[in-house]
Formats: structure tokens, C-alpha cells, sequence
């Protein structure tokens, strides 16, 4: 070992187990903070230093270069050098380098640096869209088919099977993927998907490549092994052929791309697999408070239908901190410029920026916290996605409203702006996710923007309101190498930090709008929220706003998700309002039976308010009408119909006759958004059916 430390020195018990097992299958099923890269690596400098593989013959695959960069630092410290850690794609790319003059012959084919350019032109030649918003949903959608082993020929039938909504309608997508696949063939390129593709089918196709590659490569790791897809497991299973020399390590809880194509079923069947499987659990948490830890299990451990594997119980190992704080507020401004100040406190405790996190669900709450953050002079980062400022979009409204602006003309500042914004995708009614959902929420909130600065300077115009744009993009430039960082849940797995800030946690945002209806994506939505409690060492933060802007309409709800979570066994838990008014009481959030009383637990009991064994009171003639009225907006809309609103909000509206606002949002799956595009329909429908309105409808 060259003087270095033993491999299985300062490990816990379980951590020992796994680091010293035999050679042969090895299933780590390790919770979030419990020391999984720290044991894996100890694992494989082990193996090395007893003699049982040579470095040269290891190779151990993550998803990003980020977790592949860490794997071999820690394996240099540990004496391991000579072991491949790589990604999946890099791994591919190089045997695919070494073998393709034996197996192809011709030159290499070029890799593709974005498959954009030859979406764009697929897309032409099916007639589809060619936006940029367009063109990277089609992409997206055509990364899952192939990471899903999807063909064009089988996408129909393979959305329809698991409820995909899709950027088009399906045979656009079809026509759009086969083109690509042509164009691609045709200009001898791959993408980075073709890389795990050819490396799978050479191996299985070329008996002799596939044996030179088992001799040199004998033993396998896998990390972050619940986020593994069908064409990478393909890829795995190549590699391996009849042996099974494997270690994988994962945790099902924290499975958040399945959008991606991505499934924990390998990772959970593993032992099935291979039944002379070792399998360690790994439970200790040395990374968060046990507060943290606890709220974190609770979030978890109500999830629906979870398999042996999933049900970890995280136990904390440091000492005792304080307790999550829950904070509701009026709206997002209030919500953000507390957030800011709270980090200001931080700062001042002694704190570092570089410790604390803002995490939020799609990056274009990003912007909120920008200008907060920045109002108090802290400076901040921006991770897993551009700048506000720097964003495409934003980009091209600025240089759109700077034209607009030196023409003169009397019209209100915020009239002018969302006449060039409609231009340039600002609609009446949002998209329901993707790309053009992001693009959107950008471009309105320049128009909020503009409205807050004639509230604030009556007299600006256009040509000011661009001044004051280009000041707030200069001041958006803070020193990178400290600062808190902004992020989205999915960009920060896999990091954390002393101090996070969980915001907008509210109905239509966590979980997303487009989640409801679908109960595994709610679940995943459980998932995620559960990664960002898991981020946070010492303080963490969960906040949400009644309302989008300041002075707007108190219609949100706080996240389904928080229901429950300052319970008995958790009376430490901080909770409170900015606004002064009493602290909500989530205990008394629990669902319940609206008949029976009784605590529902399941989703679909959730959504109706009732027990599956409580009577329905259901009104037949005013479900008919409402799935009437849906099928006509569906078909206007171009969308399928659970996109409006699901069977079970249908049939929540026909047990529960909701004739007014407050009653309306407070059924399962009326968000914001579906508020704002069907509620004043629906409440019309539910009056037609004879149920006379209690209340009015109130701003």
C-alpha cells in the first residue's frame, strides 16, 4: 500500500461489510449522507491492495464527470492507481475508439458536439416546429426513447403505455426521430446515446472483441446505480457476459430521472439476480443534524407501494442542531427577501456563501432569489443553469425591448413590454412543461418586472426600464469562487451544503403542475423533495407563498408533501409567517376522510377527500357534464385529456361540487395554473348543475 492507510480502517460496521466482502456480486443499498463513495472506493482499494485484481482490471462507472473526478481522487489517496473511473459515456467512447477499425473498418464516425442542428433539420423535413424551445424537446424526447431502447416504430404505443406527455403529437415525433436517425446515418456521426448503442451491439455481435475486452476488464463498479437506464444496463450486462464480478451502489429513494429514462428495478433486483448476492445497507448519516435526518425519514416513508429496497431508515450520527424551520408567506417577493435576509444572519454568524443553498423546482424561480440576493448585497452563483440575465431568452427580450424603446410612444410601461414580450412567446396561457414552459415563465417575469418598477418610479419608461435591465445584469456578477448557490433539485443531487434554503414548496410547483393525475410522477416529485431536505447539514429552511406577485391572490396551498411533518414526535419543529398572522399548524394538515374523518393516506383517497369504504355522494349528471366540457378543451388545446384535468379531479368536483374559489383550490390537482385556465369554466359547470354558490369569487 505504499505507506498508506488501510482500506478498511475507520469504517462502521456495515461500511466494513461491504468493503470486505468476497469478490463476486455486491449490492450497497446506502441512504443519502451515509458515506456511499467513501465505501465504494475503499472497496476497490481494498480488492487491489489483498491481491484479488490487478488496478488495470477494474472499471467503475457514475453519471457525471463531477462523481467520476471524486472517484479517483479518493482512489489516488488510497493507493489504487491504474483503476478506470469514468462515465458510462467515456468508458463507451473508448472502447468504442479501439475497436471500431476491427469491426467497421472505415474511418471513425464523428461525435456529434449537439444533436440540435440535425433535430432542426428532422424537424423541417417533418414539418414539426423549429423553435429552440421545440427543438430541444424533441431532443429530450428523443434521448428517452433511446436510453429506453425505444424505436421510432414502437414510441406510440410505448407513451401511451406509461401516460408520456409529449412535445407533439405522436406520429410528429416519429416522423422527427426516424428523420434524425436518417440524417445522422447519412453524415457517418453519433450522438452520445449511439456511443452506449454501438459499444452494446459490438459486443454482443463480435464474440472476439467482447472476450478481449472480459480479459482486460474483470472486475465492475457502479455508482448511482438507481439511476441507471435500459440502454446503459444493456451496456453493463455486455460488459459482464456470464460473470459477476459486480458491485453496485444505490438508493432508490433518491431515483429522480426516471423522466430521463432512468429506473431503480435493477438496483432493487439485483439479489433476484444474483441470488448469492451480499447485500449491505448502509443507514448511518453523517451528514445532516438528526433533526434533519428525521424530518428527511418522514418525508420518505409515507411514499406509496415502496419496494423491500427502498425502506431505509436514515440514523443520524452528529450531534443535535436546530430544528427545520417552516415559513409561510403572502407572496414570492416576501418569500425571497426573507430568505435573503435570514442568509444575511447566516453570513454574519460566520456562516460561508459558499455553504449555503437556495433550491428550488424549475430554474425559472431562479430570478426572484437573484434580485433578493442581490438587494442585500450577498453574492450568489447560479448552478445547473444559466444566469437570468444570461439566459437566451432574456436575452433577445432585452435587445427587443432596447428597439422598442427608442421609439417614442405614451403607451404604460407595462403594456408596451408585454407587447413585445407576446412576440416572442408571452401568451395568455402558459405551456405545461418543458422548455417552453421555462421560456415563458423568463418572459413573464420581465412583465412583473416592469410592473414593479412603475409601481416603484411611476414616471419610467421604456428606454429607462432597459437602463435599469443592463444595471441589474452588471450587478448579477458576483466573484465565483464565493458566493450561495442557486439550484434546481436535480442539478443539486449529489452536493451539500451547512445551510439550505427549500423554497416554493407549494401545490403546482413541488410537486410540479404536470406531475398530478400520475401517481408514480408524484412520487418521484416526493423523491426530489426528499434529496433537497437531504442536502443540508446543520439549517434547513422550507418555505412556500400564497401568492406569485405582491398584492396578488391568495389561492396557493403549501406542497401535499408537508402534511404532517411538524408532528408530535417533532415538537421542536420551527414554524411561523412573515406576515405576523398565527404559525400554520401542520399537524392539523394530515388529510382527512371529509365523511369520516379518518387520516387518508393513499393518493387516490387523497384526491377525492374521502375513504375508498365512505359513500360518494357522487353527482352522475354533473360528471358527465364535466367530462363533456373536457373532451371539447382537450381537443381545442391539442392534448390528451388528463392534461386538463384528471379522472379523479373530475370526480373530486362531481363528489364535492365546489361553486366558488376557496372550495375549488382545494381539491387535489387544482393548482395555480389549472385555476387560471379552467377554474371560472368549472365552477360555471358545477353552478349549471344546480349547486348555487356560498361566496362570490374574490382577488
Amino acid at each position: 500500500m505504499g505507506g498508506q492507510q488501510d482500506p478498511a480502517a475507520e469504517l462502521d460496521p456495515e461500511q466494513r461489510a461491504a468493503v470486505l466482502a468476497p469478490r463476486g456480486p455486491v449490492c450497497v443499498l446506502a441512504g443519502a449522507g451515509t458515506g456511499k463513495t467513501r465505501t465504494i472506493t475503499r472497496r476497490i482499494a481494498y480488492l487491489v491492495a489483498q491481491g484479488h485484481v490487478a488496478p488495470g482490471q477494474v472499471l467503475a462507472v457514475t453519471f457525471t464527470k463531477r462523481a467520476a473526478a471524486e472517484m479517483r481522487n479518493r482512489l489516488l489517496a488510497l493507493d489504487a492507481v491504474g483503476v478506470q473511473a469514468l462515465t458510462f459515456h467515456a468508458a463507451a467512447l473508448r472502447q468504442l475508439r479501439y475497436f471500431w477499425p476491427r469491426v467497421i473498418g472505415d474511418d471513425q464516425w464523428r461525435l456529434l458536439d449537439s444533436k440540435l442542428p440535425v433535430v432542426a433539420q428532422a424537424a423541417r423535413r417533418a414539418g414539426t416546429g423549429t423553435d429552440r424551445e421545440t427543438l430541444r424537446d424533441l431532443a429530450s424526447e428523443i434521448e428517452w426513447s433511446k436510453a429506453s431502447l425505444i424505436s421510432p416504430e414502437e414510441y406510440p404505443a410505448a407513451v401511451a403505455r406509461v401516460h408520456r406527455a409529449t412535445p407533439a403529437p405522436a406520429e410528429q415525433v416519429v416522423a422527427v426521430y426516424a428523420n434524425y436517425e436518417r440524417l445522422k446515418n447519412e453524415a457517418s456521426v453519433l450522438d452520445f446515446d449511439d456511443l452506449l448503442l454501438h459499444t452494446a451491439a459490438v459486443m454482443e455481435e463480435h464474440g472476439d472483441v467482447a472476450e478481449e475486452f472480459r480479459d482486460r476488464y474483470r472486475s465492475f463498479v457502479v455508482d448511482e446505480y438507481q439511476d441507471v437506464t435500459p440502454l446503459q444496463q444493456r451496456v453493463l450486462n455486455a460488459w459482464l457476459g456470464e460473470r459477476d464480478d459486480l458491485t453496485v451502489v444505490g438508493d432508490a429513494n433518491q431515483t429522480i430521472y426516471s423522466f430521463a429514462g432512468a429506473s431503480a428495478r435493477p438496483l432493487l433486483d439485483f439479489p433476484r439476480r444474483f441470488p448469492g448476492a451480499v447485500v449491505v445497507r448502509l443507514e448511518r448519516d453523517y451528514r445532516s443534524t438528526p433533526e434533519i435526518v428525521s424530518l428527511a425519514n418522514r418525508v420518505i416513508e409515507v411514499a406509496r407501494d415502496r419496494p423491500a429496497g427502498t425502506r431505509l431508515r436514515l440514523i443520524g450520527q452528529r450531534p443535535p442542531g436546530p430544528a427545520p424551520v417552516f415559513l409561510e408567506h403572502d407572496d414570492e417577493p416576501a418569500e425571497a427577501a426573507e430568505v435573503a435576509r435570514r442568509i444575511r444572519d447566516l453570513l454574519a454568524a460566520g456562516t460561508p456563501a459558499s455553504e449555503i443553498a437556495i433550491l428550488f423546482r424549475v430554474n425559472a424561480q431562479s430570478e426572484t432569489y437573484e434580485q433578493a440576493l442581490g438587494d442585500q448585497g450577498v453574492p450568489y452563483q447560479v448552478r445547473g443553469g444559466e444566469r437570468f440575465f444570461a439566459r437566451t431568452e432574456v436575452r433577445q427580450a432585452v435587445a427587443a425591448l432596447r428597439t422598442e424603446g427608442a421609439l417614442r410612444e405614451e403607451r404604460p410601461l407595462p403594456d408596451r413590454v408585454r407587447a413585445v414580450l407576446a412576440r416572442l412567446g408571452l401568451v395568455a396561457q402558459p405551456p405545461e412543461g418543458g422548455a417552453a414552459r421555462e421560456r415563458w415563465e423568463s418572459l413573464r417575469a420581465l412583465a412583473e418586472l416592469a410592473e414593479e418598477t412603475v409601481r416603484l418610479a411611476p414616471g419610467t419608461d421604456l428606454a429607462r426600464f432597459v437602463v435599469e435591465l443592463d444595471l441589474r445584469a452588471e450587478a448579477r456578477h458576483p466573484p465565483t469562487m464565493e458566493g450561495v448557490t442557486l439550484a434546481s433539485l436535480h442539478a443539486a443531487k449529489g452536493l451539500e451544503w451547512d445551510a439550505v434554503f427549500l423554497v416554493g414548496v407549494a401545490e403546482g410547483t413541488l410537486p410540479i403542475q404536470h406531475a398530478d393525475g400520475d401517481d408514480a410522477a408524484i412520487e418521484e416529485e416526493r423523491r426530489l423533495f426528499y434529496v433537497g431536505v437531504t442536502r443540508a447539514r446543520q439549517h434547513l429552511t422550507l418555505s412556500w407563498a400564497l401568492a406569485r406577485m405582491a398584492g396578488g391572490r391568495r389561492y396557493r396551498r403549501r406542497s401535499r408533501f408537508l402534511s404532517g411533518l411538524a408532528h408530535q414526535d417533532h415538537p421542536a419543529a420551527a414554524l411561523g409567517r412573515t406576515t405576523g398572522r398565527s404559525a400554520p399548524d401542520f399537524r392539523s394538515e394530515v388529510a382527512r376522510c371529509r365523511v369520516c374523518s379518518a387520516a387518508l393516506t393513499a393518493i387516490m383517497a387523497i384526491k377525492l377527500g374521502r375513504c375508498e369504504r365512505c359513500p360518494a355522494d357522487l353527482d352522475e349528471d354533473l360528471l358527465r357534464r364535466l367530462r363533456t366540457w373536457r373532451s371539447e378543451r382537450a381537443r381545442k388545446l391539442g392534448v390528451p385529456g388528463f392534461v386538463v384535468l384528471t379522472d379523479a379531479t373530475l370526480t373530486a368536483i362531481a363528489e364535492q361540487r365546489p361553486s366558488d374559489v376557496p372550495s375549488l383550490v382545494r381539491i387535489a390537482g387544482i393548482g395555480a395554473t389549472k385555476l387560471d385556465r379552467f377554474g371560472d369554466e368549472v365552477i360555471s359547470l358545477v353552478r349549471d348543475a344546480g349547486h348555487p354558490a356560498e361566496f362570490t369569487r374574490t382577488e
